[in-house]
């Protein structure tokens, strides 16, 4: 129960790693609120869940800003901020539109900043920020520039941030995941593509298999709580050792 008596705000907490982490993190005290573009999966988890549902996209900074407003006057501030919401998407140099390069970072880089922007001044001093990134950043995977690009940046914003809210004593982290088993490899996707998908990415992996949401979202709860009270600024990689071994 580390989150008792906690409000936690879950961005993209509608599935994957945010639906893992939000479900964690009530199960161990927390007040949570979760928000999401779909409207049906919201509803759908609120009344199952009783967790504070809210629609927003991310992309949109009016949508973030109404939402954070939202969610800190129902639920009495926020303790944590957790920062899950995000696209992918593959395509070489070549074939980089501006559409798609501003629709990657208009979520994954801009939206996140916005978000945390949003936040703040509804955030508890002393609270945490935990930051989803991805081991795509340090990885020169071809067909990933734009995506790689985003969470590079996203991982230079959540250092300065870091220290920019060292007087409040606000923590900002990044859990960087590697392949795990979420809907954005999925979407679109036939059953044989999703199949020949996870085999490749598992089949990079040292351990030989992609992780789980859950998997990564127990290293977001610890991040977010007090037995990580000297821990401030760091990436860490969730990733079967695809980066270290």
């Amino acid at each position: 129960m580390r989150f008792a008596g906690k409000t936690v705000v879950v961005l993209g907490g509608n599935s994957g790693i945010g639906l893992a982490a939000a479900r964690a993190f009530q199960a161990e005290g927390a007040r949570v609120a979760i928000t999401g573009r779909n409207k049906q999966t919201l509803a759908q988890l609120a009344a199952a869940s009783g967790m504070l549902a809210v629609r927003s996209d991310i992309s949109s900074v009016a949508d973030t800003r109404a939402a954070m407003a939202r969610i800190a006057e129902q639920l009495h501030g926020i303790d944590v901020l957790f920062v899950n919401a995000g696209v992918g998407g593959f395509a070489t140099v070549p074939e980089v539109t501006e559409e798609f390069w501003d629709n990657v970072h208009g979520v994954n880089l801009r939206g996140a900043f916005f978000a945390v922007q949003a936040a703040l001044p509804h955030l508890r001093d002393g609270g945490s920020i935990v930051i989803t990134g991805s081991i795509g950043a340090l990885l020169a995977l071809p067909g990933n520039a734009v995506y790689a690009a985003a969470k590079a940046g996203l991982r230079a914003v959540a250092r300065i941030l870091a220290a920019e809210l060292l007087p409040r004593r606000i923590r900002v982290n990044v859990v960087s995941p590697g392949p795990t088993e979420t809907e954005i490899f999925k979407r679109g996707a036939s059953p044989a593509q999703i199949e020949a998908v996870r085999s490749s990415l598992g089949g990079a992996v040292p351990m030989k298999r992609m992780g789980e949401p859950e998997e990564v979202a127990r290293a977001v709860l610890f991040l977010a709580s007090s037995e990580a009270s000297f821990i401030n600024g760091v990436d860490l990689n969730v990733d079967g050792g695809t980066l270290e071994l």
